[in-house]
C-alpha cells in the first residue's frame, strides 16, 4: 500500500471518532456547567481536533511500513478507540468523572504512542507532541469541570 493510501485509512479511523462529536453534541447541558477561565471559545475546539486528527493520519502512514512498526499501530488503534469513547462518556452519558478515566488512560496511549512513532519516524514522533499538549489541555478541563461541578 502506498503512503497516501495508508493515510485515508488512518484519517478514516480519525473521522470515525471525530463523528462522536457529531452526535454526543456538548448542547445546553455543557453550556449551564461551570467552566475554569482557560477553557477555549468553542469554535477552538473542531479546529484543533481538524488538524489533530489529519496530522495524526498522517503520522501514522507514516510508521506504517517500517519495520517493527505493529506496537506502535497498536498503540494508534488503541488511542483512537479511547479518544472515540471519550464524547459519549462526557457529553452522551454526562460522566464526568468517568470521563477523567478515560482521558487519562487516552493520555497514557498517546504518549507511548509518541514514543514508538519518534523510534521509528521522527517526523511522525513529532507530529504526535500537539495531541499531547492538547490532550493535557483537555485532561485539564475534564478535572475542572468535574471538580466544580459535583452537584450535577
Amino acid at each position: 500500500m502506498t503512503l497516501s493510501g495508508y493515510f485515508a485509512v488512518f484519517l478514516a479511523a480519525s473521522c470515525a471518532a471525530a463523528a462522536t462529536g457529531m452526535v454526543f453534541k456538548p448542547g445546553d447541558w455543557y453550556a449551564a456547567l461551570r467552566k475554569p477561565s482557560f477553557t477555549p471559545p468553542g469554535w477552538v475546539f473542531p479546529v484543533v481536533w481538524s488538524y489533530l486528527y489529519v496530522s495524526l493520519a498522517y503520522a501514522a502512514a507514516r510508521v506504517a511500513e517500517a519495520e517493527g512498526s505493529q506496537f506502535a499501530l497498536a498503540l494508534f488503534a488503541l488511542q483512537i478507540a479511547l479518544n472515540t469513547l471519550w464524547t459519549p462518556v462526557f457529553f452522551g452519558a454526562r460522566r464526568m468523572a468517568f470521563g477523567m478515566v478515560v482521558i487519562a488512560l487516552l493520555w497514557g496511549a498517546v504518549a507511548a504512542m509518541g514514543l514508538a512513532f519518534l523510534r521509528l519516524d521522527l517526523i511522525a514522533g513529532l507530529l504526535v507532541a500537539p495531541y499531547l499538549i492538547w490532550l493535557s489541555l483537555a485532561a485539564a478541563l475534564n478535572w475542572r469541570i468535574w471538580r466544580d461541578n459535583r452537584a450535577l
